[in-house]
């Protein structure tokens, strides 16, 4: 490969190309940004703070550009785009204005004769491997508190979003921020993987499919960096017999439909106690069958782009259909969204009934606009079959009830457990996961610790 190529999802065409870095310009790069990292670490967090406060702002002054770009990249609506850039101030700015506090010496207590703390120093040059589907809201997590550690950082986005990169390399420079402090390259695979092998960078965190996880867990063997990797999910949520009806469905098809459901936290299967099961199923069809427009995401009224390509359409067509063949009822008249066509990433919504665990629809990430919908008896079904996954990113449950899920949620095996909302990041909160969907955290306080390591002072005094 020579050339990075985004092929758009909206007509096919090429729209944008760059050729790929060289080995001996990457490696420049990482040596440019450990040389810069050393003097950017001596300065005061406050002094990091007015740095990445102005790339923040440098990358909000570019939205409307980067709106229209999104859909081109990657099929986002433009109608859809601006909430991107807001959940990436969000997560930017909160990290940036806990940094001081949470990078502060711990105290471990007096003992006479000596003086002793616990300090975060920062681990060096941090690689940030950034997928397509939330390309500015997935590399932020990474890139702005890394810095804030004190910290170089070098970023690989993904082929198909490769102008975010570009962004973020543009919005550091509008900033200011010290020469070769922050490198985007646009390489490949395989050079990546021997970038990872050559022990450049000291922490690497990836974002992405399982299979790239486990690419990123090989090179790095033996190296001892770190390694942060947010994967996969097949996150459910369970309706419960109590739950506001209207609120459920309308929140939880956001949840499933969202970005065409390409989330790592989207919603892909639903358990529903049986009691509201019938209703659910029947009123999120009828939700889904008017709410949705499927179209050109540059069509200020669309609000159901397509998928990145085609052939995640039709892996996501052919669940559907291997579904159905055992049983499945698919449950809305896909004929109604008449940009929805084989062979195309044009793909209509679709909520499937009469599910279980034998289909691969519910048990496969789908990453596409379907979603499952499974009738159980009561909450230790619904608990069971919400576990029986291989993955566990989030997981959330729908209920008036407070009590009764502070009861239920800690039997729910997954990183984030929600109550009446799904699908969304609080930056205050760690952002983990469990099993295939991978290991390490990021934002809150705690993912300041996977950028930073401990550093002890035992200082005995004067004798």
């Amino acid at each position: 490969m020579t050339k990075f190529t985004c092929t758009s999802p909206v007509d096919g065409s090429v729209y944008a190309e760059r050729a790929v870095t060289t080995d001996a310009d990457a490696r420049t790069a990482f040596a440019a940004a450990r040389r810069a990292q050393a003097d950017w670490a001596a300065l005061p967090i406050a002094k990091r703070a007015d740095y990445c406060t102005a790339m923040v702002d440098a990358m909000l002054s570019m939205k409307d550009e980067i709106v229209t770009e999104l859909a081109w990249q990657m099929g986002r609506p433009i109608s859809q785009g601006a909430g991107e850039l807001g959940g990436f101030e969000e997560r930017a700015r909160h990290m940036i204005a806990i940094a001081e506090d949470a990078l502060a010496p711990i105290d471990v207590g007096p003992k006479e004769g000596f003086t002793r703390a616990i300090n975060r120093v920062p681990l060096g040059v941090v690689f940030v491997l950034a997928p397509w589907n939330f390309p500015y809201l997935t590399a932020v997590n990474s890139i702005i508190p890394a810095l804030m550690a004190g910290n170089a950082v070098v970023l690989k986005h993904a082929e198909q979003t490769f102008l975010t990169g570009e962004r973020f390399a543009r919005a550091a420079e509008m900033a200011g921020l010290p020469d070769g402090l922050f490198a985007n390259i646009a390489v490949t695979h395989d050079q990546t993987a021997g970038l990872i092998r050559e022990r450049l960078a000291d922490q690497v965190n990836f974002t992405g499919s399982v299979g790239g996880g486990a690419a990123i867990e090989t090179a790095a063997a033996g190296t001892f960096a770190g390694v942060g990797l947010e994967l996969g999910g097949k996150d459910a949520a369970y309706v419960l017999a109590d739950a506001d009806l209207d609120f459920a469905i309308e929140n939880l098809a956001d949840g499933a439909f969202f970005n065409s459901g390409q989330s790592c936290c989207g919603i892909e299967r639903i358990y529903v106690h049986a009691d509201l099961h019938d209703a659910f199923v029947e009123g999120l069809a009828a939700f889904v069958q008017r709410s949705f427009t499927l179209d050109t995401p540059l069509d200020p009224a669309t609000n159901l782009g397509p998928l990145v390509r085609t052939s995640a359409a039709d892996f996501v067509r052919g669940q559907i259909d291997a579904a159905v063949a055992a049983g499945a009822r698919a449950c809305v008249d896909t004929s109604a969204f008449t940009r929805d066509a084989k062979g195309t990433p044009y793909m209509a919504p679709q909520v499937l009934s009469n599910v279980d665990h034998s289909m691969s629809v519910m048990t496969d990430e789908s990453f596409g606009p379907v979603v499952g919908v499974m009738k159980v008896a009561d909450d230790a079904e619904a608990i069971r079959l919400m576990n029986d996954s291989e993955f566990g990113l989030t997981g959330s449950l729908w209920s008036r009830d407070l009590a009764r899920v502070e009861q239920l949620a800690p039997q729910v095996e997954a990183g984030t457990i929600f109550m009446n909302r799904c699908d969304y990041l609080d930056p205050a909160l760690a952002w983990t996961g469990i099993r295939h969907s991978g290991r390490g955290t990021t934002l809150s306080r705690v993912g300041y610790e996977a950028l930073t390591r401990p550093k002890s002072y035992h200082f005995r005094h004067a004798i």
